[in-house]
């Protein structure tokens, strides 16, 4: 989980998705973290890989949310830390 998010651009982009106010994001509302678009397909690509997001095709579009379990054991990962 933290290997997926350790690349700056990941971690942009799972920030978007999940502070996003609907708490699902499209893939024209993130796109704009400064790479090409078939970057940004890879870099969510591997999010989804890891487990972090979850997606739905809808039409020509894709929408992306936090998998459910994922804040959850982030929260309970990092207040474990010392």
């Amino acid at each position: 989980m933290f290997k997926a998010l350790g690349d700056p651009v990941r971690l942009r982009l799972f920030s978007k998705v999940a502070s996003h106010p609907d708490g699902e994001a499209c893939v024209c509302d993130i796109a704009d973290v400064g790479v090409s678009q078939p970057t940004v397909s890879h870099h969510l690509k591997k999010l989804r890989e890891a487990g972090l997001l979850t997606s739905e095709r809808r039409g020509t579009w894709i929408y992306y949310r936090i998998a459910p379990s994922v804040l959850a054991a982030l929260s309970v990962m990092l207040s474990d830390a010392p």
